[in-house]
């Protein structure tokens, strides 16, 4: 192994308050998000990180020091069964690892239920867009913005990789003239297929609703959207998901096969489901960072561009 991917995995495996800066919390449309409706309960999150009630989506950006960025950036989507957010070892503590590696890390509080789809998905195109849009504030390559996320916050992430739209030129909001489609992604025992035996039903129905039209069913099965666009993917889950099977993560990685996009997969024997960064929980959750890093930097995403090939 060559000594700067080694040097990478150090990093990542070591990260512990890795971050040079967190800039204040923001919402992702200042003036009103589209959909927008008052809930009766307000955000709350407990002493483990759980977050519910997500009435105002917004992201929090984590910059990595100075010395060790080197221009990729990450939008993370915790998971949650598109019910609550995890926002510590599917948030945070994924900024902090990233950081580590040089990479900036921006979560995403996405709206969830009783919001139904597409705002989810809104929120997290919105986030992506707004990463690129200031990318030069953030030292950021637009070229290397890339998606993570868990469980069904996979879902979210793999959403935005197979359901990207055309940048709308001519758009009122600046914001919304950029591309929405991610670089890359990162999907940690993802919520996949909403058609197969082995979909989370209870994912399903908090985006859908439990008597969605099956057109719609068959829309958001993402494995079926799978196009050559499609950005490249790194998979990792456990053999021993009850929660989400791994076949979730196989069909994705078999459709990305299929169309030719460079992928890779890890499923480990052990991990069950919602690993996340836990060290020392199991080996996936010691393991799988190590593999991620060492696969970003093989596909380049963490190799820093000369600033005159870096586009604003």
């Amino acid at each position: 192994m060559n000594r700067s991917i080694l040097a990478v995995l150090t990093l990542w495996v070591c990260s512990v308050m890795a971050y040079a800066e967190i800039l204040p919390e923001a919402p992702l449309w200042p003036n009103g998000a589209p959909g927008a409706m008052k809930l009766q309960q307000p955000p709350t999150e407990d002493s483990n990180g759980i977050l519910r009630n997500v009435e105002t989506p917004t992201i929090t950006v984590y910059l990595p020091e100075k010395d060790k960025a080197n221009g990729a950036a990450v939008v993370i989507c915790p998971g949650g069964g598109y019910g609550i957010l995890a926002m510590d070892h599917e948030g945070r503590q994924i900024a902090e690892a990233l950081n580590s590696i040089g990479v900036a890390g921006i979560i995403v509080k996405y709206r969830c239920t009783p919001f139904r789809h597409p705002i989810p998905l809104n929120d997290a195109q919105r986030a992506i867009c707004t990463v690129r849009f200031r990318a030069k504030d953030w030292n950021i390559d637009p070229q290397r913005i890339g998606i993570i996320g868990f469980s069904a916050g996979g879902h979210l992430a793999s959403s935005t990789g197979t359901h990207f739209t055309k940048p709308k030129a001519d758009a009122p909001d600046p914001i919304d003239r950029m591309s929405n489609r991610p670089d890359f992604m990162i999907l940690g025992y993802p919520v996949i297929s909403f058609t197969q035996p082995f979909t989370h039903t209870g994912s399903r129905d908090n985006l859908l609703g439990k008597d969605a039209d099956p057109k719609l069913v068959e829309l958001m099965s993402n494995e079926k959207q799978v196009t050559p666009e499609t950005p490249p993917t790194f998979l990792v889950h456990a053999n021993d998901d009850t929660g989400v099977p791994p076949e979730n993560s196989i069909a994705f990685y078999q459709a990305l096969r299929a169309a030719k996009v460079p992928v890779e997969m890890h499923i480990y024997l052990k991990g069950g489901h919602g690993f996340g960064m836990v060290k020392g929980s199991c080996p996936a959750a010691d393991d799988w960072p190590k593999r991620c890093a060492e696969w970003m930097k093989a596909m380049g995403f963490l190799d820093a561009k000369p600033k005159s090939e870096t586009k604003s």
